[in-house]
């Protein structure tokens, strides 16, 4: 050993002698409780005085829980992991630290259960800290406007409800009307666009998990987002955290200066959890209803039935979000797909967020839509109408063209304005319906491949190119 590395090992020896004349042998009280029963999810546990509600629980057969209920006698807890070996009877201890969720950028790619396990057969991934659960917001003073824009790629959304970064927009309907598909859209067309993204799956089927999860694979959406999946045969306790543990993540990455978008699919089931805990453990089963340089931008998913978006649970969600884009089964089976219904939907804030040019041409389309719908009606009577009725219903009649969609094509903003501005100047009035979609093709590619105009270029620089180009596309042969 040389003589460089003595001193350091006399301290060592000074500090353990230190530490051996401070120490006291005295007893030491630990609380030890035992699982009095298990079942669907659910530990009722005895002992343990101390416990307070989202404490940790360990179980000595390796097991874990969290405190969930408290009354005279017993503790309730939901299970988060359960071996094979957890009987009553089994000791239980408090773990002495709150439920965290491990972050870092090693989660970006990912696919992990809401207490940050892998779930895609690769290794643990290497966490830069523990990021709690459970923590009190941001105060009002800390937070910013909403200003910058969300673009999701759907022409409706994008154009007449927009969304920005850092709202929370619902998206609401019926079971198989392409709420999820809305929601992949947006994740999908977030490429480039600086923006992490977290997709929260909850009590979904597994095939239906990893469907989407090779979805966004196929589409290079899952290099920018992290998978949180709680499946439908996942225990309930894992199912109620998960969109805690995608708020978590989305908060970690905030708070270090990053745009995040954060996806529950969906609200409705997590809420059938909760109530299904709740009534297990015998406790009522209702609930009292940007930091950091980054933002947190949210798309909630909730299944209405029948259309009743007055119930209980989509009334609650929409009282605390910042709008929703409603889904109707009457435009899914009339053809209007994404089948948004633009009267009962709406953007609060969204449009503080978007671009003047943009803004600017949407102007009075949602209006002059509505009230097309509400002509339309009178045709169907045979009677004679005005001229400018007649072109109202027929610029209404393109425009609803223009507004279909196919799945999996999110859209680039350039492309919105330029159909916006081709409509407003009349453009389109001349082409017939069934033409409309592959103009719009065409408009696609030609803007792709033409020197690109950005929004901030003149409204009649977009003009001339557009106008250029219907000319040289011979519209008649569409």
């Amino acid at each position: 050993m040389s003589s460089d590395a003595k001193p350091a090992n006399g301290s060592l020896l000074q500090h353990q002698a230190a530490w051996l004349d401070q120490y006291r042998l005295q007893p030491r009280i630990t609380e030890c409780g035992r699982l009095v029963s298990v079942g669907d999810g659910i530990a009722w546990i005895s002992g343990l005085p101390t416990a307070a509600i989202d404490d940790l629980l360990n179980f000595a057969d390796g097991s874990q829980a969290l405190v969930f209920d408290l009354n005279q006698k017993l503790i309730g807890a939901i299970l988060l992991h359960a071996s094979d070996r957890l009987t009553a009877g089994t000791e239980v201890s408090l773990a002495n630290r709150k439920l965290s969720l491990p972050v870092g950028p090693a989660l970006v790619g990912r696919v992990i259960d809401p207490l940050g396990l892998p779930l895609d057969g690769e290794e643990v991934p290497e966490a830069e800290r523990w990021q709690p659960l459970e923590q009190p917001s941001a105060a009002i003073t800390a937070r910013d406007f909403v200003h910058q824009p969300l673009y999701t790629g759907n022409r409706i959304i994008d154009t007449l409800i927009p969304i920005g970064r850092g709202q929370r927009q619902l998206l609401i309907g019926d079971e198989g009307l392409g709420r999820s598909s809305l929601a992949l859209d947006t994740l999908i067309n977030q490429k480039d666009q600086n923006v992490l993204c977290i997709y929260v799956m909850i009590g979904q089927r597994r095939s239906n998990v990893i469907d989407n999860i090779e979805l966004l694979r196929r589409y290079g959406a899952l290099d920018y987002t992290t998978v949180i999946v709680a499946e439908g045969s996942a225990l309930p306790g894992l199912q109620h955290l998960a969109p805690f543990a995608g708020c978590a993540l989305a908060e970690y990455w905030m708070q270090q200066g990053r745009h995040t978008l954060v996806v529950y699919d969906d609200l409705s089931t997590h809420a059938k959890t909760y109530r299904e805990l709740s009534l297990l453990l015998r406790r009522p089963p209702g609930r009292e209803a940007d930091q950091g340089g980054g933002s947190m931008t949210a798309l909630p998913i909730v299944e209405t039935n029948q259309g009743e978006i007055e119930a209980y649970i989509p009334t609650n969600l929409i009282s605390i979000t910042d709008g929703q884009v409603y889904l109707d089964a009457a435009l899914f089976s009339g053809g209007f797909r994404p089948a948004i219904d633009i009267g009962k939907s709406v953007s609060r804030i969204g449009g503080n967020a978007q671009h003047p040019a943009v803004k600017h041409e949407a102007g009075r389309m949602k209006l002059d839509y509505l009230q097309f719908l509400e002509l339309e009606v009178f045709t169907r009577f045979g009677s004679r109408l005005e001229a400018s009725m007649e072109t109202a219903i027929r610029r209404g009649r393109v425009l609803r063209e223009i507004l279909k969609q196919q799945r999996l094509s999110p859209e680039p903003i350039r492309f919105q304005l330029a159909w916006m501005i081709a409509f407003n100047e009349g453009m389109l009035d001349e082409i017939a319906p069934d033409r409309i979609s592959p103009l719009l093709l065409q408009l696609s590619q030609h803007l792709q491949s033409a020197d690109a105009l950005d929004l901030d270029s003149s409204r009649e620089q977009w003009q001339r190119q557009i106008t250029d180009w219907i000319h040289q596309a011979g519209t008649g042969d569409l």
